[in-house]
């Protein structure tokens, strides 16, 4: 399987769908969308765009299955298993807000091989590959140098349903706040991912996310020399909804914070 020859399929169909959702948002409506859940919403532009993806992916792996925020799982005992959110940030959105991202995983047997992360608002597209380097519109990115956490600015989101953790997710902010530089919350997982991965900034946690918002940005990571966990330092952040994501400088402290307020232990 040539996965450099799969990635450039990827990010052409991955061009196109993000000029469709760019395009479509000078006619959208901010009271055409739907309410899934309490907080959740989706639009005519997810659920199509979503449609674009699928039905041009599927030609690239043929007989792969799908696990996509829209349309759910299907052949999902497939070899190869693409990860999708079509629209990564649709409250942003909605309120003619940018970040908005096209998040897009490929799997091959459960280890990404193929991540995709194409920022809408200033048309940046990050995107890696197995055994290659990380890139941001052609050029080679690394995520940051700095070794502390004193130094660092850190992203991160907030749940818009799993209220239960928020006592101790509070307790942590705030600790940033006074450790760090600062917190960012932009409201798309998959850019605040992205953002890592070029070393804007030195990292990213947070819990209640799904397969489709990560896959793709982590592996991005990695494969641009930082580190990723859930939140008690294993492995289980695809499919385990809590993400910490980092340079390899600061990584173990900062998940030593994240391991004194929110790690599964202390629930």
């Amino acid at each position: 399987m040539n996965y450099n020859d799969i990635l450039k399929q990827t990010l052409t169909i991955t061009d196109k769908v993000a000029y469709y959702i760019k395009n479509e948002r000078n006619k959208f409506s901010n009271e055409l969308f739907e309410v899934k859940s309490h907080n959740s919403f989706v639009t005519h532009v997810d659920k199509n765009a979503e449609l674009l993806l699928l039905e041009s992916l599927s030609k690239i792996v043929p007989n792969s299955g799908f696990l996509a925020e829209e349309s759910g799982e299907s052949n999902k005992n497939s070899e190869f298993l693409w990860i999708i959110d079509p629209l990564d940030g649709t409250t942003n959105y909605i309120h003619s807000l940018y970040p908005v991202a096209i998040s897009i995983a490929l799997m091959h047997n459960n280890e990404p091989v193929i991540g995709v992360v194409h920022e809408v608002g200033l048309n940046e597209l990050f995107y890696a590959s197995k055994n290659d380097k990380a890139y941001m519109n052609n050029k080679q990115i690394s995520v940051s140098k700095i070794k502390h956490v004193k130094d660092s600015l850190l992203a991160t989101g907030f749940p818009y349903y799993d209220y239960d953790r928020m006592e101790q997710y509070m307790s942590l902010m705030r600790e940033f706040m006074h450790v760090s530089h600062g917190l960012r919350r932009l409201g798309s997982a998959a850019t605040d991912l992205a953002y890592v991965a070029c070393g804007r900034f030195e990292g990213f946690f947070e819990y209640s996310l799904s397969p489709w918002d990560v896959a793709a940005g982590a592996f991005i990571i990695e494969q641009a020399g930082g580190k990723v966990s859930d939140f008690s330092g294993g492995n289980n952040y695809t499919y385990g909804q809590e993400i910490l994501a980092a340079n390899a400088n600061i990584f173990e402290e900062l998940l030593s914070y994240i391991v004194k307020y929110m790690s599964s232990d202390i629930k």
